[in-house]
C-alpha cells in the first residue's frame, strides 16, 4: 500500500512575496487518489499495528462525509482486511458518494443514531470481538500522531518558520508539532464551531517540550464544521482561479482563507518563511450542487 503513496511536491505562492514572506503549500492531496492529504499518514501505524497483531478485521467511525471512513475503506481493501465502519445517523435512502465508495471498497456501514454514536465505549464493548481491531474516529491518539509526524518527511528540507495546518480531531496538528524543529511554530486552524476541548486535545498528544509551539485559532470556523456560507465559497473559487490549488468547504477552504487573512492582518512578521500543509479530503464537496465551485 505504501508504494502506490507519491511523494507530494511543493508549490509556492508566489503572489504573497510583496508581502516580504515565503509561502509553500505542501499538496498532500495529490499523494493518492483516494488515500490523499492526512489519511494515510495518520493510519499506517495503526494499519501496521493491526497486522502485527493478527487481527482480520478494522473498524472505526465516521459521518456520512468523512473521509477517513472512505480512506480506511481503500486502505483495508488493499491491504485484504476485512473493515467496518460505524456511520452517525440513520442510513439515508440517498447515500452520500463517500459512502458509496466505502461500501464498494468493501466496508460493511452500520447506522447508529447520533445518541448511542456518541458513547464510543459502549458501542465497542457491543460489538467487539477478539478478530476485530478498533481505530478512534478521524484516526485520533497515539499511533495517529506519529503517523503524521512522518508528513514533514515530504520536504526537501525544512527551514520553515512557521507550519499551518487545518484542525479536526487534532490528531495531524499534534503530529506535526512533535515533529518541528527549535523555534518553528505550528499553527492549527479549527473549522469547529466552540470545540473548547480541541486545544486540550492536541495538546494531549504532544511532548512536554514541544507544547509552547502550538497555537490553535478558533475564528475561522465559517459557523462549524461543514458550513461553507456564500464568502466561502466565494474565496475558495478565487483562489482556485489564482492557483490551481482545489479545496474544500470542510478542511481547506477555512486553512486557506485564514492563511490569507493572517497575511494581510500582518500576523507574520517579516522574512516569515510559511509552509501550509493542504491536507486533502476533497470529496466533502460532493454535497455542494454542481456548478457552485470552478473546479
Amino acid at each position: 500500500m505504501q508504494t502506490s503513496i507519491q511523494s507530494a511536491k511543493i508549490q509556492t505562492l508566489k503572489y504573497y512575496t510583496n508581502a516580504n514572506l515565503q509561502v509553500d503549500v505542501l499538496r498532500l492531496d495529490e499523494i493518492h487518489p483516494i488515500v490523499n492529504g492526512n489519511k494515510w499518514f495518520k493510519l499506517q501505524y495503526y494499519l501496521a499495528d493491526a497486522i502485527q497483531k493478527n487481527k482480520t478485521e478494522i473498524a472505526s467511525f465516521g459521518g456520512a462525509y468523512s473521509n477517513h471512513i472512505v480512506a480506511l475503506a481503500f486502505a483495508c481493501k488493499a491491504l485484504n482486511l476485512n473493515c467496518i465502519g460505524f456511520i452517525r445517523g440513520e442510513k439515508s435512502s440517498t447515500p452520500s458518494a463517500t459512502l458509496v465508495a466505502a461500501s464498494n471498497y468493501g466496508m460493511d456501514l452500520q447506522f447508529v443514531n447520533r445518541t448511542d454514536y456518541n458513547n464510543k465505549e459502549a458501542l465497542i464493548s457491543l460489538h467487539n470481538h477478539p478478530n476485530r481491531y478498533w481505530i478512534t474516529e478521524g484516526g485520533y491518539g497515539v499511533l495517529g500522531a506519529q503517523g503524521a509526524s512522518t508528513i514533514l518527511h515530504q520536504l526537501p528540507s525544512n527551514n520553515y518558520t512557521h507550519i499551518l495546518c487545518s484542525v479536526g480531531s487534532g490528531t495531524m496538528a499534534a503530529g506535526i508539532v512533535n515533529a518541528t524543529k527549535d523555534g518553528q511554530q505550528v499553527i492549527g486552524i479549527s473549522s469547529l464551531k466552540n470545540n473548547t476541548d480541541l486545544e486540550s486535545q492536541v495538546l494531549n498528544l504532544v511532548t512536554t517540550n514541544k507544547k509552547n509551539a502550538f497555537t490553535l485559532l478558533q475564528q475561522y470556523h465559517f459557523g462549524g464544521y461543514a458550513k461553507h456560507p456564500a464568502k466561502l465559497i466565494a474565496f475558495m473559487n478565487e483562489f482556485y482561479n489564482k492557483t490551481g490549488i482545489p479545496t474544500d468547504i470542510v478542511y481547506t477552504g477555512k486553512l486557506f482563507f485564514a492563511m490569507d487573512n493572517l497575511i494581510k492582518e500582518n500576523y507574520f512578521g517579516r522574512q516569515t518563511k510559511l509552509l501550509v500543509i493542504h491536507c486533502g479530503g476533497l470529496q466533502g464537496n460532493l454535497s455542494l450542487a454542481k456548478g457552485l465551485l470552478s473546479f
